[in-house]
């Protein structure tokens, strides 16, 4: 093995699927494909994302209560590859027109970043790499 694999999806609970689906779906411009009740107590809806990758929600019968806090171990937040900063402008558009709040492009030497949040307070965040 002389390559580590690329991450093939993420997946992340939600506590009502019926208010965080077509939040994700206007999102990403897409409907689900994927949308099952398992026998395991948990419900999840998978999207098709372009380059193979698959984002899912998952949402647990017995889930504690209390939403999404990126200091408590576990998942910090998932981002989303953009190619530039003008890629990153577009979002900053549809966010706007999505009226999703966010924290505006933050310019670093390593990149630039676009923080938002979906409606369990999961971070997210589109980055593209610094210009040449």
């Amino acid at each position: 093995m002389s390559v580590f694999p690329g991450i093939t999806h993420v997946a992340v609970t939600v506590s009502d699927l019926k208010r965080s689906t077509p939040w994700y779906a206007a999102l990403f411009g897409s409907d689900p494909v994927l949308d099952e009740d398992t026998d395991g107590g948990f419900h999840h809806t998978v999207f098709a994302l372009d380059g193979g990758q698959l984002f899912g929600l998952h949402q647990h019968e017995s889930a504690p209560a209390g939403s999404f806090d990126e200091r408590r171990s576990g998942l910090d937040h998932v981002s989303f590859a953009c190619t530039d900063r003008d890629e990153l402008e577009g979002w900053v558009k549809r966010l706007d027109d999505l009226g999703y709040r966010h924290g505006g492009i933050v310019d670093a030497h390593y990149g630039s970043g676009l923080s938002f949040r979906d409606p369990d307070n999961v971070a997210l965040e589109f980055f593209a790499p610094p210009a040449a």
